[in-house]
């Protein structure tokens, strides 16, 4: 029963983020349950909280953390796949800002990593917590990241769609192979590329990024 709960759950935030511009309503108990773990993970870390710590946070009980979001892992996963709706949000709404489109793959590219690098869970969890962080992005993180590969892509088809730009017939794959990147700089930022600062970012993106979206276009 729980696992039936929490795969609806799940199968809800992934559709929702990747079908619509706009953020998915959600069930407030649940909001609330995430908004508490967020918090407690923040704070003393993933290992150190507990599933009482975030029913009392959320002035739930016990049961009703189990019941609608899962496990102590669980409840993770679904903090981070909250957080990667709330980003990919954003990133919708970057389009409407530019008239360029090698400006809005860099807008996007660059806000990416920089809002990932600075998230105070990430953070914590890469430093202090690496062992409960990369099995999210990488053996356990297939959902996570078929939902950016797939909202990044409608994205940038939305934009294509206006006529303002070259149609490009495999945008699936190119915005694929570009997550990839994407994901191995969150994951490893260190290497002899520069990449340390939003200025870098947007260069490398410049250089290696928009010719994977528009090379042979």
């Amino acid at each position: 029963m729980l696992g039936t709960r929490r795969a609806c759950y799940r199968r809800g935030v992934l559709s929702a983020a990747a079908t619509s511009e706009n953020p998915p309503t959600a069930d407030s108990v649940e909001e609330r349950i995430l908004d508490a773990a967020l918090v407690q993970f923040e704070r003393v870390g993933v290992r150190k909280t507990t599933i009482e710590d975030i029913a009392r946070a959320a002035d739930v009980d016990r049961a009703t953390v189990y019941r609608r979001i899962g496990s102590r892992d669980d409840v993770v996963s679904a903090a981070f796949e909250r957080e990667v709706r709330r980003l990919l949000v954003d990133l919708s709404e970057i389009p409407a800002r530019h008239d360029v489109f090698d400006d809005i793959v860099v807008d996007v590219f660059t806000t990416v990593i920089t809002r990932w690098r600075a998230h105070p869970l990430v953070e914590r969890l890469l430093t202090l917590e690496a062992d409960r962080l990369l099995p999210q992005l990488t053996v356990d993180g297939a959902s996570f990241f078929l939902l950016s590969v797939t909202a990044s892509t409608e994205i940038l088809r939305k934009v294509l769609e206006d006529g303002r730009f070259p149609d490009i017939p495999d945008l699936g794959a190119r915005v694929e192979v570009v997550c990839r990147v994407v994901h191995s700089l969150i994951l490893q930022p260190v290497g002899t590329i520069d990449t340390d600062s939003e200025q870098a970012l947007a260069s490398f993106a410049r250089t290696y990024v928009v010719p994977i979206l528009v090379a042979g276009v």
